[in-house]
């Protein structure tokens, strides 16, 4: 690799917005907030992506203020870029704990790492691990027919392809 190249390597690199930055500023604004941070994204072309969420739903007032906090705080001569704040998308897979544990009682999907989907409602959280109780048909010894009964299933957040609320208009 001749020198020129490295050098454009390293240009390109150094005019990236830098992750831990990013984070370091919201977690600043999130201070003393309800609010909790779910995901940031930066691309190559240099579009930040960060999504708050917050247990009663996210505020665009908040998503505006955040948004200006980070622009006061990053430098458009260091590095161009393009911010986008907003609330994590509903009905979208949960990225962090916080989000379990804000729809404990509701009705979520899961789609577990064996490919098996199952939908039921949200029974607790521990940690990483996480239970959902699914009503289903089971075989009761004494009774000639399966009842339907609920079935606690137990998952581990880094187990599951996805968990995500399930929106129900009824």
């Amino acid at each position: 690799m001749g020198n020129l190249t490295k050098f454009l390597i390293f240009h390109y690199l150094a005019d990236m917005i830098d992750k831990t930055v990013v984070k370091k500023l919201v977690d600043e604004w999130l201070e003393d907030k309800d609010y909790f941070l779910v995901d940031i994204q930066i691309s190559s072309d240099d579009k930040i992506v960060v999504e708050i969420d917050h247990a009663d739903g996210v505020w665009i007032e908040d998503c505006v203020e955040l948004s200006k906090y980070i622009e006061e705080h990053l430098s458009r001569d260091e590095a161009d870029y393009e911010l986008e704040v907003g609330s994590a998308g509903l009905g979208q897979p949960f990225k962090v704990p916080q989000q379990y544990e804000n729809f404990v009682g509701k009705e979520v999907e899961v789609l577990d790492k064996d490919g098996k989907k199952i939908k039921g409602i949200l029974k607790s959280v521990d940690g990483d691990n996480f239970i959902v109780a699914v009503n289903e048909k089971v075989q009761v010894e004494g009774k000639k027919r399966p009842i339907k009964m609920d079935v606690d299933h137990e998952y581990n957040m880094n187990e599951v392809k996805y968990t995500k609320y399930v929106i129900s208009f009824k």
